[in-house]
């Protein structure tokens, strides 16, 4: 198998993950369809490129976060199939990584979008 080959084996195995997260994480859906919705709004309220660049940022850092907790989840329950507290520790700190960033991107979106909206409704 050549390099070529193997990269584009890679991009495989890396949707094969989008879709496992997306199968078996409900908060996987939810960011999914509040990133939609950032999207649509980014495009009615006329964002500036850099409004873009910082909001497709933080919905791929979200998303990250999610993938990144749901693989550490994953990777717990197998070596540690028997409930234990250390295992409980793990996943809920993974949990509130992705919670600090969801609670950051909300701030961002607040930020960008609060503005325009006031703007839009006492014009």
């Amino acid at each position: 198998m050549n390099y070529f080959q193997k990269r584009l084996l890679s991009f495989r195995y890396a949707f094969q993950g989008i879709g496992t997260l997306v199968k078996t994480q409900a908060n996987a859906r939810i960011h999914i369809l509040a990133a939609i919705l950032v999207i649509l709004g980014a495009w009615l309220l006329d964002c500036t490129n850099t409004e873009w660049a910082i909001l497709i940022l933080a919905i791929g850092a979200v998303l990250a976060a999610e993938s990144f907790n749901t693989a550490l989840e994953f990777l717990t329950d197998l070596v540690s199939p028997e409930q234990h507290e250390l295992a409980k520790k793990t996943k809920d700190v993974a949990a509130a990584g992705v919670l600090f960033l969801a609670i950051a991107a909300v701030g961002i979106a607040i930020f960008i979008f609060l503005p325009k909206i006031l703007q839009l409704l006492f014009i």
